[in-house]
């Protein structure tokens, strides 16, 4: 819903939200919409519900006991792949709908029943069926450490411009929720460094074949960039390889065929 004080351009954008949200349907990895009403003549949209909120918080809260409990490093690596995954899958499903989200990143992504990662809040996203990319035009706050450098430079967005979001998303889980660029505080200087060439580090415990993946994504041009299918798949073949693990078959941590349930308990 909206907050009370709320303006015309804020109805807009819930409007258009819900649009988004109407064309997207459904997926497992997507956030679903069950429908909306009014109640007392506010607009209210329904979702499905998600009981351990968003990624972010959810990796902050669990730092420290993961942090304690060493023997688990192995396990939560993995599981943190698991995640990675599913929101790969969701943005691929977006992409096959010609969805731009806009604003890809983990406090945008909602932890569901059985902590199946679903891609939420449409807010920015927009509908790219006419073509194959988004020029914003108006002025407002945007995520700046989220977007790639041709939306920070030219307010152009594309599904690739996504996939660089994707890379920072991915690196926020493997950092367990940590800011994107610390030693940055805004465009004036984030962006030229972008243009030279700066990449953030490999996270720790981040493998050489990982952080590749991640580095990827983060291509200058967007057509080096890879496609969702790709990072999913990329993914999939990584968990494939650690699936017989004695630690996962321990935890019964389960990874099915790609756009099923993944079940962790």
């Amino acid at each position: 819903m909206l907050k009370d004080d709320h303006s015309d351009e804020d109805m807009i954008d819930l409007v258009t939200e819900m649009e988004i949200m109407k064309l997207i349907g459904a997926h497992v990895n997507v956030l679903t919409m069950l429908g909306c009403c009014t109640k007392n003549g506010e607009l209210l949209i329904i979702t499905e519900f998600a009981p351990h909120g968003n990624l972010h918080d959810f990796l902050r809260n669990h730092l420290p006991f993961i942090k304690s409990e060493l023997k688990l490093s192995n396990l939560t690596k993995k599981t943190l792949l698991v995640f990675a995954q599913q929101i790969a899958n969701g943005m691929e499903y977006l992409a096959s709908k010609k969805c731009v989200h806009r604003d890809l990143a983990a406090r945008n992504v909602l932890v569901s029943k059985d902590y199946i990662m679903k891609v939420a809040d449409f807010g920015l996203a927009r509908d790219i069926r006419d073509k194959d990319y988004y020029r914003k035009e108006t002025k407002g706050r945007l995520p700046v450490k989220w977007m790639a450098p041709e939306a920070l430079g030219h307010g152009y967005y594309s599904t690739q411009s996504d996939v660089w979001s994707y890379g920072i998303l991915l690196w926020e889980i493997l950092t367990l929720g940590a800011t994107p660029y610390p030693l940055f505080s805004g465009l004036g200087k984030l962006l030229p460094a972008l243009e030279s060439g700066y990449r953030m580090e490999k996270p720790p415990n981040c493998s050489d074949e990982l952080y590749s993946l991640i580095h990827k994504c983060w291509s200058y041009m967007p057509e080096d960039r890879p496609s969702f299918t790709i990072i999913a798949n990329a993914l999939e073949d990584i968990l494939s390889m650690n699936a017989n693990d004695e630690v996962l078959q321990q935890c019964n941590v389960y990874w099915p065929q790609r756009h099923d349930e993944i079940i962790i308990s």
